[in-house]
């Protein structure tokens, strides 16, 4: 059986992502694996509706309408709205850069970051989605992440610098470290120059997102910087307690 023609939308749709935030007709198709043709008809008709917009030289963006659907999100209405002036106060703190994170499969969804005066490596974005093994707020999700989808990632360790633990019984004494002193700490794991330290957010017994910040060292400030981020991840998680409860696997 073919491709529906749902599935054939959503394949453009994901063809976006952080490294191709703005793409010609032609690498659509190449990129959601459709005939020209095909990809022409359905872009033409994502681009009517708002979910695709045409930028000046021809090239198609994510359109306004996904934006607009995506701020009524649980993650982005519930927990950004509940995280926002702890995320501020750490900032003001800090001036490092703040992360807000999620689990979304094998990786990290980042909902929120406000960026740091510190000039410090960041590749991370809001929407963008990075490996768990290699950040601080991804070792703290899988950390408490379900056993099954730890056993997953670890078949999955993906070297990025020369300091990314791929080794998965040292990757799994780290996370059971996590557990055991609450936070979790990279070094240039993910971007030369660029350190991370991690807390959980939990709502109630479950922890539901992590809390990062990224700084160019954390040898003489590591535990300012843990109890600034779990005073802040405590605040979030009280702000939390008393919405419905949402659900990423």
């Amino acid at each position: 059986m073919g491709a529906s023609v749902t599935s054939r939308a959503l394949a453009i749709l994901g063809a976006f992502d952080g490294e191709h935030r703005a793409l010609s007709l032609t690498d659509l198709a190449h990129r959601a694996e459709l005939p020209l043709a095909t990809a022409h008809r359905l872009v033409g008709e994502l681009h009517r509706w708002g979910a695709l917009a045409r930028e000046a030289n021809g090239d198609y963006v994510i359109g306004r309408r996904i934006w607009q659907l995506g701020l009524l999100a649980p993650v982005q209405s519930g927990l950004r709205q509940a995280a926002s002036p702890f995320l501020h106060d750490l900032y003001g703190t800090t001036l490092a850069t703040v992360h807000l994170a999620v689990r979304d499969g094998l990786e990290v969804l980042y909902v929120e970051r406000l960026a740091g005066h510190v000039s410090v490596p960041v590749v991370s974005r809001v929407g963008s989605r990075l490996p768990m093994h290699s950040t601080g707020v991804g070792k703290v999700l899988l950390a408490y992440a379900p056993e099954e989808v730890r056993m997953e990632a670890l078949r999955h360790l993906k070297r990025i610098t020369a300091y990314t633990v791929t080794q998965p019984s040292r990757l799994l004494e780290q996370l059971k470290r996590v557990r055991a002193e609450g936070y979790a700490t990279t070094g240039e794991e993910m971007s030369l120059g660029a350190c991370s330290v991690a807390v959980p957010v939990r709502k109630g017994e479950t922890v539901v997102a992590a809390l990062g910040m990224v700084v160019p060292d954390l040898r003489r400030q590591l535990p300012r910087l843990v109890s600034a981020l779990q005073v802040a991840a405590h605040g979030i998680g009280r702000t939390l307690a008393g919405q419905p409860s949402v659900q990423w696997k």
